[in-house]
């Protein structure tokens, strides 16, 4: 027999961030982050060249190398303490393919 299982679907929030000066703290924390993301785009083929199977944080356009992410983000805010738009990844061991699926709870009707 089989039950009809109702998933618990958690509540959302949605809230307008009306603080002038909120709005102003998130505009330069995004801007940070699009920096270190050029920076990281401009610098990809010799960083995922030179280190696979490793954590990378890119904090104020430089670049900080650990065996975990947390190691890597401590490295980062130590050298940029201002920045706030830390890019962070792994960089897997191997190329090849990679395919990022979702995961669906299926039921029975």
């Amino acid at each position: 027999m089989i039950q009809n299982a109702t998933p618990e679907v958690p509540e959302l929030r949605v809230t307008l961030e009306t603080d002038p000066v909120q709005a102003a703290r998130r505009r330069l924390m995004m801007e940070r982050l699009a920096r270190n993301s050029d920076w990281l785009r401009a610098h990809a083929a010799e960083v995922y060249a030179a280190h696979r199977g490793k954590y990378i944080a890119i904090a104020g356009q430089e670049l900080f190398v650990a065996e975990n992410v947390t190691e890597a983000m401590t490295m980062a805010r130590a050298a940029h303490p201002e920045d706030d738009g830390i890019l962070t990844q792994y960089i897997p061991r191997r190329l090849g393919v990679r395919i990022y699926a979702h995961r669906r709870l299926l039921v029975g009707l």
